[in-house]
C-alpha cells in the first residue's frame, strides 16, 4: 500500500484528508508540525508528503529542505499563499508540486496519484531515449523531435527548454530554473524569454497551440509536460 504523510494543522481538513486517502486505500500519518513531519518522515518512510507551508512550529519551505537533504519522496505542497514568489520558494527549495485552497479532492487525488507513478518509473534518465506522445515524439539520444512523421525544426534552445521539461514528466518546473539553466543565472528575471520560447515550441508541436495538451503553463510559477 502507498503511504501518505499528511502535514497540515487544520484538524477538520486533515479528518477530511485521512478519510479520503483511506477510502482509496492509502496507508496515511498526520503531523499537526514541522517536527512531528520530520521525525514521521524518517520512520515511517511515505511514499508521498501532502505539506501546508503555514505550519506553528517551522516554516513548511524549511520542511521541505530538510526532507531534500536525504530523501527525494515527493512532496506535494497545499497551501493557502497564492503569492507567485511563496510558490515558486517552495518549488525551488524542492517540492514536486504546488496547491492553493480551497482545492478540489478529486484534483489532489489526481496529482497524488501522478506524483506516486512518477516515483514508481523512475525519473527519465539515459536508459529512456524516447518520449512519445498522442501527437510528437521526442528522441533525446538523436536530440530530434517528430511530428506527423516528419522531423521538427528546433533551434538550440528550443530544444534545451524541451528536454528539460520531458525529463521530468509531470513535474512542475519553475521559470527561474528554466532560465538559469538554459540562459545562466544572469538572466533568471527574464520571464519575457520564456513565453516566447515556449509559444513557439507549442506551435511546432501541439495540435492546438492556443490550448496546450502536454506543454502546461502554471501562472506565475513555471511549466511542466504532460505525457
Amino acid at each position: 500500500m502507498t503511504r501518505v504523510l499528511v502535514v497540515e494543522d487544520d484538524p477538520q481538513l486533515v479528518r477530511a484528508l485521512v478519510i479520503n486517502l483511506q477510502a482509496r486505500h492509502y496507508e496515511v500519518d498526520a503531523a499537526p508540525d514541522g517536527a512531528t513531519a520530520l521525525r514521521l518522515a524518517a520512520s515511517h518512510q511515505p511514499d508521498v508528503v501532502v505539506l501546508d507551508l503555514g505550519l506553528p512550529d517551522m516554516d513548511g519551505v524549511d520542511v521541505i529542505k530538510a526532507l531534500r537533504g536525504w530523501t527525494r519522496v515527493p512532496v506535494l505542497v497545499l497551501s493557502a499563499r497564492r503569492a507567485s514568489e511563496e510558490k515558486v520558494a517552495a518549488l525551488d527549495a524542492g517540492a514536486d508540486d504546488y496547491m492553493t485552497k480551497p482545492f478540489s479532492m478529486d484534483e489532489l487525488l489526481a496529482r497524488l496519484r501522478a506524483s506516486v507513478r512518477r516515483t514508481e518509473a523512475g525519473p527519465t534518465g539515459p536508459e529512456t531515449t524516447l518520449v512519445k506522445t498522442g501527437d510528437f515524439t521526442v528522441d533525446l539520444t538523436a536530440k530530434k523531435a517528430r511530428r506527423d512523421g516528419r522531423d521538427v525544426h528546433l533551434t538550440p534552445t528550443e530544444w534545451h527548454l524541451l528536454e528539460i521539461l520531458v525529463t521530468n514528466p509531470g513535474r512542475l518546473i519553475t521559470q527561474r530554473h528554466l532560465l538559469q539553466e538554459v540562459w545562466g543565472a544572469s538572466q533568471s528575471n527574464k520571464t519575457n524569454y520564456l513565453r516566447v520560447y515556449m509559444a513557439q515550441l507549442r506551435r511546432k508541436l501541439e495540435a492546438d497551440p492556443s490550448h496546450p495538451r502536454y506543454l502546461i503553463t502554471e501562472p506565475g510559477m513555471g511549466y511542466r509536460f504532460e505525457e
